[in-house]
């Protein structure tokens, strides 16, 4: 059918252009009728979807006339779109003239009366529905308590034959919005378990009535806390002249901010940061750090912009993040920039700070540079001598790398876990996690793991993979370095994967050591030859493999 091909491209067009799709559909003949296939008639549902969304009610009109079958769907897509427009009339009509009204119809009409504020016609239209579920009790309670009808709101509660959390946060809301705190504690108090959102309404409640003892309370019992019960108390405590609460409460927040980001939820800690009124050094840092983690290395560069056009003070923290964000995306010159004001803020030679520069300067390729800044670190620890030999080894220098190790134990400093520890990846399946080294052949499915990476080394190859054999830093044959690569413990876990998860989904591995440069660019064939999003998670950020790339832009 002609007007179902041009449906198909509705959603990409423009809304001119969908008018004139559809005024062909005007002309569609009646007998059709039995041609009209269930997809055809979903796909036209979610046109006028669409048209509603956009305030296009006669487009939307149009094409629904023209249907040569249509379902309680259809109508009821249609009345949902004339109240979200608020065409209440139109609505009622059509729902007059249905042949068929299933639940869904009166839940979306009774809803209409509500918005339409004519409680009176709601009701007794709610008296009049053939039948009930509990949408159609929460509407009804949500339109008394939203007119300040407490008490018809809770009679309606009482009735109820099945409430859900929606029903007792909808009682307990409207208590705390008119005014009768006693009442929506006794009621809280009779119930064990609530959600956030109901917490959050008590805790508001008692805080716009000033009564902090008791918002302190609530907030202090909260078993989860979100971004609005934050928000809610440090408001609170600022506003009431509880400064030094506010502080201590920021500096949770900004500890909330570190969780939400090294759980890879950097879009909840953005949240959280963008709904903070008094934000410090720590939570300018704590966000920086986050985007470097997660790869969004552009963000992280952009949000140490803003801390200095907002006058924070650039704390250590703030510029290691940066730092490291600059080497993740090879910002040779911005690096040299930052460093500037590194030396300017007097950071330069301590430590903490001089390691993130050490690690930029080495991702970067800039050895030289690497070198000078370790020289320059007063008081070199572990971490100094582990990332200027990483630096070494990764870019084949592997003799600089050898003296390197050789001068660090006559400095008596003596190699730890990182500088010697052996790599781990691991991988969940199955509710069960499967743990591998390099060369491991122990795990019980050892033999299929190893065939199936032995015809997916083929297929990489034939992809154009090439074993990066100059991270080898043995004596031996070009061909034993190939083959001591293709057993790294994140190859492994990740062909593990692939052979016990299901096809196209998304599968996620760890490593507890940065991934080395061989294994980032196998897995990226892995993930472009298999089809798989595969998310590895190292020390350093989450990496996202898809189709052949991978986001960090081959910078880590």
């Amino acid at each position: 059918m002609r007007f179902i091909r041009q449906l198909q491209t509705t959603f990409t067009r423009s809304y001119r252009s969908r008018t004139r799709i559809h005024a062909h559909t005007t002309a569609l003949p009646e007998r059709r009728n039995n041609n009209v296939t269930d997809s055809d008639v979903v796909k036209c549902n979610i046109a006028i979807t669409d048209y509603m969304r956009n305030g296009q009610c006669n487009a939307a009109l149009c094409l629904f006339n023209s249907m040569p079958r249509k379902t309680s769907v259809s109508y009821n897509t249609m009345i949902s779109g004339y109240l979200s427009n608020s065409k209440f009339n139109l609505a009622q009509k059509l729902f007059d003239v249905m042949p068929q009204r299933d639940l869904v119809s009166w839940n979306v009409m009774l809803t209409g009366h509500i918005k339409n504020n004519n409680l009176g016609a709601a009701r007794l239209f709610f008296d009049e529905m053939p039948a009930k579920d509990v949408v159609s009790w929460n509407a009804m309670l949500s339109g008394y308590a939203q007119n300040g009808l407490v008490h018809e709101a809770r009679r309606i509660f009482d009735l109820m034959p099945e409430k859900n959390e929606i029903s007792w946060n909808g009682i307990l809301a409207a208590y705390v919005q008119n005014g009768m705190i006693e009442q929506a504690r006794r009621l809280f108090d009779s119930k064990e378990k609530w959600a956030v959102v109901s917490w959050n309404c008590l805790m508001g409640g008692y805080l716009k009535r000033k009564r902090m003892v008791e918002a302190r309370e609530i907030f202090d019992r909260m078993p989860e806390r979100d971004e609005v019960s934050w928000n809610t108390m440090i408001t609170c405590c600022a506003q009431n002249g509880k400064l030094d609460e506010a502080r201590r409460n920021i500096s949770s927040w900004n500890t909330i901010i570190t969780g939400y980001s090294q759980n890879g939820d950097i879009a909840h800690a953005r949240s959280l940061f963008d709904r903070m009124h008094n934000r410090d050094c720590i939570s300018w840092a704590a966000i920086i750090a986050g985007y470097a983690q997660s790869g969004d290395s552009e963000e992280a560069i952009r949000m140490f912009v803003e801390m200095k056009r907002d006058g924070e003070r650039i704390n250590r923290s703030a510029f290691t993040s940066v730092l490291s964000t600059c080497s993740d995306v090879a910002a040779f010159m911005l690096g040299k920039q930052i460093h500037g004001r590194v030396i300017k803020a007097g950071f330069e030679f301590g430590c903490y700070v001089g390691n993130a520069l050490l690690a930029m300067y080495c991702r970067c390729g800039s050895i030289v540079e690497a070198h000078e800044v370790f020289m320059g670190i007063e008081h070199r620890d572990i971490v100094s001598w582990n990332t200027i030999i990483i630096g070494y080894s990764r870019h084949g220098f592997s003799k600089e790398a050898l003296e390197h190790f050789d001068a660090m134990k006559e400095a008596r400093i003596q190699p730890d876990e990182v500088t010697m520890i052996p790599g781990y990846s691991w991988v969940e399946v199955q509710n069960k996690i499967h743990t591998f080294s390099v060369g491991d052949f122990a795990h019980p499915e050892s033999e299929i793991i190893l065939a199936f990476l032995e015809e997916l080394d083929l297929r990489m190859k034939l992809d154009g993979y090439i074993s990066t054999t100059k991270l080898v830093l043995h004596d031996v044959e070009e061909e034993e370095k190939q083959q001591m690569l293709k057993y790294h413990s994140e190859k492994l876990a990740v062909a593990y994967g692939i052979i016990k998860t299901p096809k196209g989904r998304p599968l996620h591995v760890f490593k507890n050591l940065r991934v080395c440069e061989d294994c980032h660019t196998a897995i990226k064939h892995m993930a472009k030859i298999t089809e798989r999003l595969i998310i590895l998670r190292d020390p350093n950020r989450f990496h996202h493999f898809n189709g052949g790339e991978c986001n960090c832009g081959d910078y880590w």
